[in-house]
């Protein structure tokens, strides 16, 4: 169940009150009986995961590059394995 923060308008006192979504929101102070204001703050937002940087759609385009020239350095290793090779018999 969610906190909610409250202020009354007329005396200023502040308090937390844990209610469900269903209930309603608080209207009088139990201090002085003056009218309540639902406070709203700064929300703790975190994103786990992949897909929410700026750097996260790049893996895959470095991935690729890097597989590109992983085949050609493969290529050239078994071009000079076999000119040794060749040129010894």
């Amino acid at each position: 169940m969610p906190t909610y923060a409250y202020a009354c308008t007329q005396c200023g006192h502040r308090f937390d009150a844990v209610q469900s979504f269903s209930d309603a929101a608080l209207t009088q102070c139990p201090e002085c009986g003056g009218a309540l204001r639902k406070q709203y703050g700064t929300v703790g937002v975190t994103f786990n995961g992949s897909g929410f940087y700026r750097t996260d759609s790049r893996s895959s385009t470095s991935g690729a590059a890097a597989g590109a020239g992983a085949s050609t350095s493969t290529s050239s290793k078994s071009e000079a394995k076999s000119s040794p090779a060749s040129s010894g018999s």
